[in-house]
């Protein structure tokens, strides 16, 4: 759909240029070329934007990933010295057969 040509219309604000092919003064080409430095300017100031926004939820994703990480870890070093303790306990505690 994007091949075709648009249709001819009366409107000269909906009539399609190529400026290779008409002959454009320097004056109408160099207007064109401002409103299309204005349009990309535009764009660009939308991409920056959701670029911003990706970046900073990409970021809070790793920072709770990261954090995640350092709270688990520190969990398992509370079961290691819960462990621990209870090595000692059967090794302090009374000797018997069974033990």
């Amino acid at each position: 759909m994007a091949d075709q040509t648009p249709k001819e219309s009366g409107a000269r604000v909906a009539t399609r240029i190529d400026p290779m092919k008409d002959g454009l003064s320097r004056e109408q080409m160099h207007f064109i070329r401002q409103v299309e430095l204005e349009q990309w300017k535009k764009k660009t100031q939308k991409l920056r934007t959701r670029n911003v926004v990706t970046g900073l939820a990409i970021g809070a994703i790793v920072m709770g990933i990261y954090g995640y990480t350092f709270y688990s870890v520190s969990q398992e070093k509370i079961m290691d010295e819960i462990d621990e303790e209870a090595k000692r306990a059967r090794l302090q505690g009374p000797k018997t057969g069974a033990n």
